[in-house]
């Protein structure tokens, strides 16, 4: 018999782009049937009004194991996160992965394995301006190599914080993730708001390497008028043949810690920003605005504790979602109960209600396919992102017209407060998200990246990888 069965719902065909009144049967964590006939199941739930869709995958998320963060995820809908980006993640992913696995957790786990903190940290590059010599170059490689034969789906650069990375370290990375035909997400460097040379180098680096490349939190970057710009330059490169993609989020104001080279009085200069348009998002100062002096103090004192920026473009957040290649992102990290940027909890509600049901940016079938499938295709992950016989049993159930992100500014309001108008979440057939309520389960699973490198020369840019699913584990409620 099956475990669960779904009825009464409108079911999301993500690879036709249409909905069906369906049925769902779920056993044993897989969609084991689907059909336009009564199925029966130990459980039945209706999901009469609402939409049945593939879990959410957040393609660009700071998670890596934090378990509030993990909650924050699910209870927008995200089955799925990819953490280690912006160059930030763990080394040994071994290690990572076999503690996930042993404690488990409330969604999938994809990672990446990070340049810009974290390899260069690992080979004695303590100065974020310092270029990194031959040997430490050597070293970064190996361990990068090492990364991606245990899991890793990539490496990550975040070059707005590791300012001295010099083409010859980016592009030696780079190609190693090339040479196992996986991703190059990039976080790109800040010389200006109004500079697209970053845009150069990078799309510079994968015509030399092979490397898939992901531009993250692209309305972050470009979204101080020179979008379309942006745009432009991609979809060239995408025309001469480049594999290329975007993640953007739903905010024009980014946040980062205070002690990065982001907030260096070189780079607010450069950039022409002002103390007074910088809010503290945690810590002891959340919720107050910059002036020079806390500048300094936090700085100097709290350099963990993070800066939201006031900054961009409004409308340059749609332009860059509408591009068919875009994926939404979160940008979500792991931040304490109360504090943060509202994007750790609204991002996925806020691309629906204002892309699909306010503005019309999107039809709803196309902003499920770019929060689902798309992202699944993008790292490779086969049973992602379909509701389809034999596919994974993650699943978000919505109300299409209530759907919405409460998520505010720290001096505003609650910039972790849980969205409105999802019923339910699934993740690999066990509840996650019952009746709006989360539910604690951690039966989320690690999602190793397989194939090897292929020797004495670069990957295809094209070339596909698969993942394998470690075991489930779910904690028990106390």
């Amino acid at each position: 018999m099956l475990d669960l069965v779904i009825r009464g719902g409108l079911v999301a065909d993500t690879e036709h782009r249409t909905f069906l009144p369906l049925q769902i049967g779920i056993k044993d964590g897989i969609i084991a049937a689907l059909s336009k006939e009564p199925l029966h199941g130990k459980r039945e739930i209706c999901a009469e009004g609402l939409l049945v869709s593939p879990g959410f995958i957040d393609v660009h998320g700071h998670v890596d194991g934090d378990d509030y963060a993990g909650e924050l995820s699910v209870c927008q809908g995200i089955t799925t996160t990819v953490g280690g980006n912006c160059g930030l993640s763990p080394v040994d992913m071994k290690a990572f992965f076999a503690e996930q696995e042993q404690k488990g957790f409330a969604v999938n786990q994809v990672e990446l394995v990070g340049h810009s903190f974290s390899l260069r940290k690992a080979v004695g590059l303590e100065d974020v301006y310092e270029k990194a010599s031959d040997a430490q170059i050597a070293r970064m490689k190996r361990l990068a190599y090492q990364a991606l034969q245990d899991g890793a789906c990539g490496v990550s650069f975040g070059l707005d914080y590791s300012p001295g990375a010099s083409l010859k370290e980016i592009e030696a990375l780079a190609e190693v993730s090339a040479s196992f035909g996986r991703i190059v997400p990039v976080h790109t460097r800040l010389f200006t708001l109004y500079d697209l040379s970053s845009l150069y180098e990078m799309l510079y680096i994968a015509r030399k390497t092979g490397a898939r490349l992901l531009f993250s939190h692209f309305v972050y970057q470009y979204g101080e008028g020179i979008m379309r710009e942006a745009l432009d330059i991609v979809d060239r490169a995408r025309q001469d043949g480049l594999w290329v993609r975007i993640d953007s989020g739903l905010y024009t104001e980014w946040a980062t810690y205070a002690g990065t080279a982001t907030f260096d009085e070189q780079t607010i200069r450069d950039n022409e920003l002002r103390f007074g348009d910088m809010l503290v998002a945690t810590g002891p100062h959340m919720g107050q605005w910059l002036d020079e002096a806390l500048y300094r103090k936090v700085r100097e004192q709290e350099p963990d504790e993070s800066i939201i920026c006031f900054t961009g473009q409004k409308e340059e957040i749609y332009e860059a979602l509408r591009k068919d290649y875009a994926m939404p992102s979160t940008d979500i990290g792991a931040y304490r109960k109360g504090e943060g940027h509202p994007q750790i909890a609204g991002s996925f509600p806020k691309f629906i209600r204002e892309m699909v049901r306010e503005r019309g940016e999107l039809t709803m079938e196309e902003a499920i396919y770019k929060a689902t499938l798309l992202p699944a295709r993008t790292f490779s992950l086969p049973d992602k992102g379909r509701i389809a016989v034999g596919a994974d049993a993650d699943l978000v159930i919505f109300d299409p017209q209530a759907i919405a992100d409460t998520a505010a500014f720290p001096d505003r309001g609650q910039p972790d407060a849980k969205p409105v108008g999802i019923e339910h979440v699934l993740v690999n057939g066990e509840f996650a998200v019952e009746s709006g309520v989360f539910c604690g389960t951690r039966s989320g699973k690690v999602l190793r990246a397989s194939g090897k490198s292929r020797s004495g020369g670069r990957r295809a840019a094209g070339a596909k990888t698969g993942f394998v699913k470690a075991a489930s584990f779910r904690k028990p409620e106390l």
